[in-house]
């Protein structure tokens, strides 16, 4: 590797943050796709299912109408002006710099858990194959592996990551048109026969109650995650004002029927009872067909796509922190930028925290997953409300005649725009009432409030002074 160097002259093909302007439309397109479908469908489905039922679909069903909202908000952003530093960028300069701040590290927590969460499940899904390998071994050995491909170039990690998530949504096709097949079939491969009747029998549609799909919001707010990598890349898309769009409106449909289509399908195959937390449902479905290797074969499809999911955090941190070190705003070893042109300072920092990963899989291993799905939720719900309130100043400021307004806009704004800035914090009062491993995330609050609070003070009085 070579030596890093600090970020300064900038080469004629890089831009003025110093990034090569090297992903096209097909890999902007499925790093938002693909970032989005990971450990939180592939492994986390299964575990909610068993606890909330076939009211899950509920909870899938309005978290995507909120995912879409933020997406149209963030497209509308971007080409305005696209931006490496990306909601960071745009919480800065319609919001205020203290925005900027809390956004970039709220973001930069969301992504770090998120590795946490996806490197674990690579270690539970190892298991499958090597039963004596522990899960905290299979995390590193993931992280390492992200870690090295981030380090190589962006268009390597592009490039794998369109490779990755092509596996991932070819997966979820192959499993929807199976399980078409299976339930048309009255396939017997639970306690019942695959039936569009498992939706109300075993209990009903809410056999724990009215309450459990709400309670399950943050964990399905956690699923669709990652939706916002397309604005992160557009500040190295060669051609954003043409692949963003286009990216969001694919990535927004797409998803829906990803999401709600899988869950339908896994309601419908088997009695929602039949599931379990730390198992991906997908591979239950497939084991259960009676051929050996296909349990296998889906569970090397979710191990990529957990792979494809830490990849896609390492790539965003880095350039996010990189982004806040610009500024002063994080270490200046976090600024620094490889002859690669390569955010390879913030990369480094970002895996070394990771490394926490590892060590909650020695000390808690059954609840290491769950413990960083839920602190990461958090970040998830800070950067989206900070996204739709930049969207609202820059609406503003357009209808003032301050700026001209991109024509892919977010449609019912201001409406949509406060509706979900309001059911995200309704998913934070809701974590309090969850139990469990929810009531750390929410404990933590008042500790982030504190250390942001002090950091920003910081920062402050070192600009002042």
């Amino acid at each position: 590797m070579k030596s890093p160097v600090k970020t300064g002259a900038t080469p004629p093909e890089t831009d003025s943050e110093g990034y090569r302007k090297t992903l096209g439309n097909r890999q902007i397109q499925m790093i938002g796709i693909g970032g989005a479908i990971g450990v939180g469908l592939f492994l986390g489905a299964g575990g909610k299912l068993a606890a909330t039922g076939p009211a899950l679909l509920l909870s899938y069903l309005v978290c995507g109408v909120v995912a879409m909202f933020v997406m149209r908000a963030l497209a509308e952003l971007v080409l305005h002006r696209p931006s490496a530093g990306s909601f960071v960028t745009y919480s800065r300069e319609f919001i205020g710099p203290w925005a900027g701040f809390v956004t970039g590290w709220m973001y930069w927590v969301n992504w770090a858990m998120v590795c946490v969460a996806e490197t674990t499940a690579i270690g539970h899904y190892l298991q499958r194959w090597f039963p004596g390998l522990p899960v905290w071994a299979g995390a590193l050995l993931s992280l390492a592996g992200v870690l090295s491909v981030n380090l190589v170039s962006v268009k390597l990690f592009g490039e794998l990551e369109f490779w990755f998530s092509t596996v991932k949504v070819l997966a979820i096709v192959v499993f929807l048109v199976v399980g078409a097949g299976l339930l048309l079939g009255g396939a017997h491969l639970g306690s019942a026969p695959a039936s569009v009747a498992n939706l109300v029998d075993h209990g009903g549609f809410f056999p724990h109650g009215f309450a459990m799909p709400f309670l399950a919001l943050q964990s399905v707010v956690f699923a669709y995650a990652a939706i916002e990598l397309v604005g992160v890349a557009a500040g190295e898309a060669a051609e954003p004002r043409k692949s963003i769009p286009r990216a969001v409106n694919s990535v927004i449909w797409r998803i829906a029927v990803f999401y709600v289509g899988s869950v339908l399908m896994l309601a419908v195959l088997m009695p929602w009872s039949d599931y379990q937390a730390g198992v991906s449902p997908f591979v239950t479905v497939f084991s259960r067909l009676g051929l050996p290797w296909i349990g296998d074969v889906m569970n090397l499809v979710v191990l990529t796509a957990a792979m494809s999911s830490a990849n896609s955090g390492i790539y965003s941190t880095g350039r996010i922190l990189r982004a806040l070190a610009d500024r002063g705003e994080a270490p200046k070893f976090a600024g620094w930028m490889s002859r690669r042109r390569i955010p390879i300072g913030a990369i480094v920092m970002t895996c070394g925290v990771c490394l926490f990963g590892v060590v909650l899989n020695i000390v808690v291993p059954d609840d290491a997953f769950d413990v960083a799905t839920e602190i990461s939720s958090l970040g998830v719900v800070t950067t989206w409300a900070m996204i739709m309130i930049a969207q609202e100043r820059l609406r503003r400021r357009a209808l003032r005649g301050e700026l001209e307004r991109p024509s892919c806009r977010l449609p019912g704004a201001p409406y949509t725009t406060w509706a979900t800035v309001g059911f995200l914090g309704l998913v934070v009062v809701l974590m309090g009432f969850s139990g469990g491993s929810s009531m750390i995330a929410v404990c933590l609050i008042p500790v982030l409030v504190l250390a942001l609070g002090i950091g920003w003070r910081i920062v402050s009085r070192r600009r002042a002074g």
